[in-house]
């Protein structure tokens, strides 16, 4: 895939993007297959190939960060004090992979969802079209990711065997808008943390690329995904809402507690048992993680999706 727009050159500053995602006005009725129209032709307009746009050829540069600093699971404990700041950036570089390779494996479970989603749709719709795209972009983007851990000198990083099998039941069991709005929790939470990194000087370049990249194509999956939810959820009733709001929860609890696996300590060289304890009693992290989603809540409530039983999910998960 070619880029047809400005984008990121591999050794150069990367710059904030502008989002692309075509927006519809407040209460605006278009039709969905208009919606999927102006996203087709937003992709046609700026879309990226990390074959060529990242720098894989580089060796990789130990003096940098692979993710902002405030952002690793230890930032302003007390064994983050203690770490030197060669130790720092190794340790934000296993962070950075072990979420680089959360996000390969909820995009495979992505792709499925999406793809039974289409099966026997009509092909000329722009829908079905759009929904094509969107998984073309999530493959580049799975081995995107993919080639960034492996640079970035990480172990394969998987989630848990629970998780893993959870996985495999949602992605063989939800539809509709549990589907899409499951989607849009976890790229949400995703996007919010790689604008900062893709920003920070002190991330390593093909990083900040990468992030780049991800981010700007990522806007248009979520406003599709948002669009769907919505389209889905009109007219359902109360008990279709709560079974739905349950299920989006306990999908976003596991996909977000999976994001940084408990051996990228292990791997940056530190005491894993004491980093768990302290990572896991960090109240920093977990109040980057409720900024980082305070405009997803609002959509949620909006949608009806933010129930009892859903808060407890994402109380628990430090979304909210």
């Amino acid at each position: 895939m070619t880029r047809t727009s400005a984008g990121t050159a591999p050794h150069a500053t990367v710059p904030p993007p502008a989002d692309p995602t075509p927006r519809s006005a407040p209460g605006s009725s278009a039709a969905p297959d208009d919606a999927a129209r102006r996203l087709l032709d937003s992709a046609a307009l700026l879309s990226y190939d990390p074959a060529t746009e990242v720098d894989w050829e580089t060796p990789l540069d130990k003096d940098f960060h692979g993710a902002s600093p405030e952002w690793s699971t230890l930032y302003g404990t007390g064994y983050w004090h203690e770490l030197t700041e060669d130790q720092r950036k190794e340790l934000t570089r296993q962070e950075a992979a072990s979420v680089a390779s959360t996000g390969i494996w909820f995009e495979m479970i992505l792709q499925q969802l999406v793809l039974r989603d289409l099966y026997a749709k009509d092909p000329t719709q722009a829908r079905f079209q759009w929904a094509l795209t969107e998984i073309a972009d999530e493959c580049r983007h799975s081995i995107m990711f993919a080639r960034g851990a492996r640079k970035l000198g990480a172990p394969a990083y998987r989630p848990g065997r629970l998780a893993l099998e959870l996985g495999r039941a949602f992605k063989t069991l939800a539809f509709g808008e549990a589907a899409y709005a499951a989607i849009l929790v976890a790229e949400e939470v995703l996007d919010v943390m790689q604008r900062d990194w893709m920003r920070d000087e002190r991330v390593a370049p093909f990083i900040r690329t990468i992030n780049n990249i991800h981010v700007v194509e990522e806007s248009r999956h979520m406003k599709f995904a948002r669009d769907e939810t919505r389209r889905r959820l009109a007219g359902a009733g109360r008990v279709r809402r709560q079974i739905n709001a349950f299920v989006v929860a306990s999908a976003s609890y596991v996909i977000v507690t999976s994001m940084v696996n408990r051996r990228v300590y292990a791997a940056a060289g530190l005491d894993e048992r004491r980093a768990v304890a302290e990572a896991r009693a960090n109240e920093h992290h977990k109040a980057m993680l409720r900024a980082s989603c305070a405009g997803l809540m609002e959509f949620l409530a909006s949608a009806g999706l933010l129930t009892r039983p859903a808060l407890a999910f994402y109380q628990r998960a430090h979304l909210i």
